[in-house]
């Protein structure tokens, strides 16, 4: 697939809600990879609204989180020059939502990885509606090792 995103080519039978292509109801997030970045575009549609017109807070928290963990996933594969990336978890993050995120057209994900360690990235990300930064995302993402219970599971 020429166009498989970082879900769809490592991860392809993921169940996350947020970027498991396997599910179905989930939001089915694609992240790419874009220099130094990871980006991705995503369409909400009606039902991830918290009111008329607009996205739900925990919506742009699922989508921030996802991606931002993709982003460390992928960097930490490219420092360790690894086949695949290693399985990462979510340690912490923080959302600050900065306006109110219109659905009315497509969302914009911008995630950069600004601390590596040995076994951890922390990331930023920015989600962007119109062309206006939305909400913004600081991580730390943490890979796991066998016998942890999210071990390649996604």
């Amino acid at each position: 697939m020429i166009d498989a995103s970082l879900q769809e080519k490592f991860a392809p039978q993921s169940i996350c809600f947020g970027c498991g292509p396997a599910n179905n109801r989930g939001l089915r997030l694609r992240s790419r990879v874009a220099g130094d970045a990871v980006v991705a575009t995503w369409t909400p549609e009606q039902h991830h609204e918290a009111f008329p017109g607009m996205l739900n807070g925990g919506i742009i928290g699922s989508l921030l989180d996802c991606h931002c963990n993709w982003t460390a996933a992928w960097f930490l594969m490219q420092r360790d020059q690894l086949a695949k990336p290693p399985c990462t978890v979510t340690a912490d993050y923080a959302i600050k939502l900065l306006r109110p995120t219109p659905t009315n057209g497509p969302i914009e994900l911008v995630a950069r990885v600004v601390e590596l360690s040995a076994d951890r990235a922390t990331v930023e990300g920015i989600l962007s509606a119109d062309g206006k930064p939305r909400a913004t995302c600081r991580g730390t993402f943490v890979a796991v090792k066998p016998g942890h219970p999210a071990y390649h599971r996604w």
